[in-house]
């Protein structure tokens, strides 16, 4: 079973083996390049994978459950071969299932436990569980974003999902909280969110920070035009925020960029013991 490091925030690799991810959408249309980005991020300094078979960029459509499992069984089948420790990042209690059975340690679901079977589940396979939030689902839920305190409606939430978990079996150790930064949420609610990561910390659970190349960054860092920056040009945001989030006790950092992420975290991570 995976476990998290204990000197440093774990580094989360990110492999959509879909066409259209806003960021590595269409990068990995065969399985020898998935495993090979795979075995490559571990190599620069992930600790685990996150493999996805379903966009979840703002107006994604939803993926019918066969093709989803098409995409993402291969490659983490692949992984286990590797012993290549793997997170199944879905919506769907099927798909997380038929994950676990070809060897994914943790589900990822994007959808705060939409799928009334999802935390089932999780109890009867014995595997982790990261609960992210959303408000809305991706085909909608950048529209009209609107909170009365965005900190602590979400905390409230993920107060109210680990005791739907835990009362469905899953054991409180075995889940992670991710404050789900892009989903359903404007600029300012997620720099508000990361900048009261704290309040997420206090409920003694691992949080999970995915700013990698997020459209905030972009819209943050405009170009001399006055254009968001394209993906390919949010790095040094996304450190920025991740810095942030590990100084504020974030434990998993979700990322695109593996070697830059992990350099990040080892220099922030030796400051804080200095």
């Amino acid at each position: 079973m995976f476990s998290l490091p204990n000197l440093r925030p774990a580094i989360m690799g990110v492999l959509n083996v879909t066409p259209d991810s806003f960021s590595d959408g269409g990068k990995y249309p065969t399985l020898e390049l998935a495993l090979s980005a795979a075995e490559s991020m571990m190599e620069n300094g992930a600790d685990l994978i996150d493999v996805g078979g379903e966009s979840t960029r703002p107006g994604a459509e939803t993926v019918h459950e066969a093709e989803e499992l098409c995409r993402v069984l291969p490659v983490i089948k692949g992984l286990a071969k590797l012993r290549i420790p793997a997170s199944i990042d879905t919506r769907k209690a099927s798909v997380a299932l038929a994950a676990i059975g070809e060897g994914a340690e943790i589900v990822n679901d994007v959808s705060t436990l939409s799928d009334p079977k999802m935390a089932e589940v999780v109890a009867s396979q014995k595997v982790k569980i990261c609960i992210m939030h959303s408000q809305g689902t991706p085909d909608v839920m950048q529209l009209n974003p609107t909170y009365q305190d965005v900190v602590a409606e979400v905390k409230q939430l993920f107060m109210q999902k680990v005791d739907e978990c835990t009362q469905s079996g899953v054991n409180r150790d075995d889940i992670w909280i991710d404050p789900g930064f892009g989903f359903g949420k404007t600029v300012d609610h997620n720099l508000q969110l990361i900048s009261h990561l704290d309040a997420f910390v206090e409920l003694g659970l691992p949080v999970v920070v995915g700013v990698s190349r997020k459209s905030s960054i972009g819209q943050i860092l405009r170009s001399v035009e006055g254009i968001p920056l394209p993906v390919d040009q949010r790095l040094p945001g996304s450190l920025a925020l991740q810095v942030v989030s590990q100084l504020r006790g974030a434990k998993i950092i979700r990322t695109h960029d593996v070697k830059e992420s992990r350099q990040t975290v080892e220099v922030v991570q030796r400051l804080m013991f200095c």
